[in-house]
């Protein structure tokens, strides 16, 4: 009986493989947390300060998703197929550097459809290129650990950063704050930059095994694996719940609240950043001593709460008490999207690729909810949205908790 060809097993780096890369990689999550808070809420100010009207700045929005999502799996596959993982970092961070400076000093519609899609291009790089640094570097014993502590980097980096970056456009320009942007691309070239090399394993950063260039072989051995499809279908399902719960609610609270909207709206951001940074490093603990699917159990039944919590009542302290769920689920998916893909890839040497995949069904997820949601919210009310979220989150928990199995190898 012909016995099928085993992946190669790839050698677990040493526990001491470089104190100074682990603490390099700590700072680079940080640096690029900054340079990606940037990008985020504070663009369609700036644009509506330079005479924007509304429907151009969405359409640059709706520009970036779509690029977003048509590069995903690609940049994925090239960060699979590059061995050496620091220049393509360093790409997505130069990429993010030249689309602020461009929003910046031109801030014309042809321009800014470049920005964006720069934009989008390093975004598609860097996670995929933070986490094979990271299963590189320390490898599959050790990866849920390291995972946990770039969640809490890039949570701590997001929540300075928009404190900062607030602080900048209000003293002194909203330019101000894009240019600062391509500034920080500095610190975080020079952390990227104390990561040793030869720390990095080439073959565990790609998930092990031998790498296939021919697409369709690569393509086949992720859709095959059926722990990975109900995986991503279980993220797509996150992503649909979870994209346009605040959304909903800060529509809610303009027509209620008007004064005092952005506050609340502000507290509700910096709440769950902080939770992270608090218990990201526990849940990357935990999984490695629980498993994986526990804790996906617990991210969907938050979740549901969450939403259902947001159906019964808009009074902004209890919503503000529930967003600090959102710090749950958001510290729990930091964590194990990326080990839960790298479990289910481990000796296929696609883990990059799947990984892209696995940031299309969030794309796709993400951009279902707004819509439906929105529709809903118009014709039934918001509260009948919260409820049909919170159905979605339910049955994400139904999908996880009965047909998923286990990912993590004892």
């Amino acid at each position: 009986m012909r016995v099928p060809p085993q992946p190669r097993t790839v050698p677990e780096p040493s526990a001491k493989a470089s104190g100074r890369s682990g603490r390099a990689l700590d700072w680079f999550a940080f640096f690029v947390a900054d340079i990606q808070t940037g990008w985020g809420p504070f663009v369609a100010a700036y644009l509506t300060a330079t005479a924007w009207t509304q429907f151009d700045i969405g359409l640059i929005l709706t520009i970036g998703t779509l690029a977003a999502l048509v590069l995903q799996i690609p940049a994925g596959a090239l960060v699979d197929i590059v061995p050496a993982k620091r220049p393509l970092a360093a790409l997505g961070v130069a990429c993010i550097s030249g689309s602020a400076l461009l929003l910046a000093l031109w801030p014309i519609f042809g321009v800014v459809v470049v920005a964006k899609l720069l934009h989008a291009t390093a975004n598609c790089l860097l996670g995929p290129t933070l986490a094979a640094i990271s299963l590189g570097l320390v490898g599959y014993r050790l990866l849920s650990i390291r995972l946990g502590r770039n969640a809490r980097y890039l949570s701590l980096g997001n929540a300075i950063a928009a404190g900062v970056m607030g602080g900048v456009g209000y003293a002194v320009s909203n330019q101000a704050i894009f240019l600062l942007t391509a500034a920080l691309a500095i610190p975080t070239l020079i952390a990227l930059s104390q990561i040793r090399p030869d720390d990095i394993d080439p073959d565990l950063a790609r998930g092990g095994g031998r790498l296939e260039h021919a697409k369709p072989s690569a393509w086949r051995s992720v859709l095959r694996n059926r722990t990975f499809l109900i995986f991503a279908s279980a993220i797509l399902l996150f992503q649909f719940a979870n994209a346009a719960s605040l959304p909903i609610m800060a529509g809610l609270w303009a027509t209620r609240l008007p004064e005092t909207v952005t506050l609340i709206l502000s507290i509700c951001i910096f709440g769950p950043q902080f939770v992270v940074v608090a218990i990201a490093p526990l849940v990357g603990l935990k999984a490695q001593i629980w498993g994986r699917r526990p804790l996906l159990v617990l991210c969907f039944g938050a979740l549901a709460l969450r939403c259902a919590i947001f159906a019964v009542t808009g009074e902004p302290s209890v919503v503000i008490a529930a967003q600090l769920l959102d710090g749950v689920c958001a510290a729990t998916m930091g964590v194990l999207v990326p080990l839960v893909t790298a479990d289910v890839m481990r000796g296929s040497g696609h883990y990059n690729l799947a990984q892209g995949m696995v940031g299309a069904a969030v794309s796709i997820g993400a951009s279902f909810s707004t819509t439906m949601a929105g529709f809903i919210a118009d014709g039934f009310g918001s509260a009948a949205a919260f409820l049909a979220l919170a159905a979605i989150a339910a049955a994400g928990l139904v999908l996880v908790a009965a047909v998923m199995p286990e990912t993590r190898d004892n």
